[in-house]
């Protein structure tokens, strides 16, 4: 009998879910899939589930191919000298290999007094309910203010005007700063159509029980705020003596294997190949699953990984359930003049959200290896984001 090769996959978000279903090209890996819920969240429907037009979990039993274990359960570190992911409940999860993709969470500042009291996030599957539970109390035209000119600021802002909520949304900066002049404008266009006070400029100082103070001194009424600006990770790298960025992100080379640990490859949003993160979306998830789950499969195959070559095309944002706008981008991802909106906008990202459960996780479920993606972006090119770039320092 073949040795078995042991894989611990630390996340079952859309990167960690697709790279374990992807590990199954080889008959001998045993794979276990760590998650702290027994739920897969599609967290780019969070928006959805808080407003009541949309659910937001799905059955791990329909998403992992046969053969993955599924272990409810947080961890709590990685003993990198004994080769063993620690777990909350107690006990351990002995490993040859790694995938680190433990995701991102909210990142609520503790510069801004009352922000932790009082404003609400988005990030996660239990705040989402707190945020709904609390939604369900207020009157219909009390004030929201939502926080964060992105993409998840401006889905929730805009689920909830549909509805026929009074929003705010103060962007802190320029509205869906990574959209084309032209993209921007049809999201400004359509938010003050459907009442939403857009404040692009103003930053909130201040989060009360009823209020917001922004950064003028202005104090705005507010029965609920909800803050989606900025992202944090999960210190599980820190807390395992691992090398991180400033913001917690694993520190990985170009093959998203750790720059301390050839056993540990990162995934996701928790990956910082070269010091360099991708743009967090469901887009990258997929492709840097794939790429972890091939740089495992090279080092069992005593083989060189391959390095990460993603290229963009660009990125879809709801506005509420009838309306949406793809923005098309170049394969760097910046941004070009052209998009499509309205309803055809709306169909394209609901396609999209369906694709990435059907036509990559599902998939690689029944078929592991087939997912493909588009290559030659910026990293393909030899030089600071090209090649293999171990960080050092």
């Amino acid at each position: 009998m073949s040795e078995q090769h042991q894989v611990v996959v630390i996340g079952g978000g859309y990167s960690g879910t697709l790279a374990a279903n992807h590990l199954r090209m080889r008959a001998d890996v045993g794979i276990t899939l760590l998650n702290p819920r027994p739920q897969f969240v599609e967290r780019i429907r969070l928006h959805q589930f808080v407003a009541r037009t949309g659910e937001a979990t799905i059955d791990y039993g329909t998403l992992l191919g046969d053969g993955i274990r599924l272990v409810v359960d947080s961890a709590t570190s990685i003993d990198t000298a004994e080769r063993t992911v620690r777990l909350a409940s107690g006990g351990g999860l002995d490993y040859d290999y790694v995938i680190y993709a433990v995701g991102s969470t909210a990142a609520i500042p503790a510069s801004v007094a009352g922000a932790a009291e009082f404003a609400f996030d988005i990030a996660e599957f239990e705040s989402a309910e707190r945020l709904r539970a609390r939604l369900d109390e207020l009157a219909r035209d009390a004030p929201i203010t939502v926080v964060g000119g992105g993409f998840t600021g401006i889905e929730t802002a805009a689920e909830l005007a549909e509805q026929g909520r009074k929003v705010t949304l103060v962007c802190g900066g320029t509205l869906a700063s990574t959209l084309s002049a032209q993209g921007r404008r049809y999201i400004a266009k359509w938010l003050a159509r459907h009442g939403v006070a857009v404040l692009e400029a103003d930053r909130v100082t201040e989060v009360r029980a009823d209020a917001v103070v922004l950064s003028d001194g202005v104090v705005r009424p507010s029965a609920l705020t909800i803050w989606s600006a900025g992202f944090g990770v999960p210190e599980l790298a820190t807390a395992s003596g691992l090398r991180t960025d400033t913001l917690g992100r694993l520190l990985t080379d170009e093959t998203l294997t750790s720059v301390d640990d050839e056993r540990i490859i990162a995934t996701g949003d928790a990956a910082a190949p070269s010091g360099q993160p991708l743009r967090m979306s469901t887009y990258a998830a997929g492709p840097l699953g794939a790429q972890a789950a091939n740089t495992v499969l090279s080092r069992i195959a005593g083989t060189e990984p391959a390095a990460l070559d993603l290229a963009f095309t660009g990125a879809c944002v709801s506005l509420g359930r009838h309306a949406g706008i793809r923005q098309l981008a170049r394969k760097d991802d910046t941004a070009v003049n052209l998009y499509i909106a309205g309803r055809l906008g709306a169909v394209i990202k609901e396609t999209a959200c369906k694709f990435v459960i059907e036509k990559r996780i599902r998939r690689e479920a029944r078929d592991p290896g087939s997912m493909g993606w588009p290559k030659g972006g910026p990293r393909s090119i030899t030089g600071p984001m090209g090649g293999r770039h171990p960080v050092t320092g």
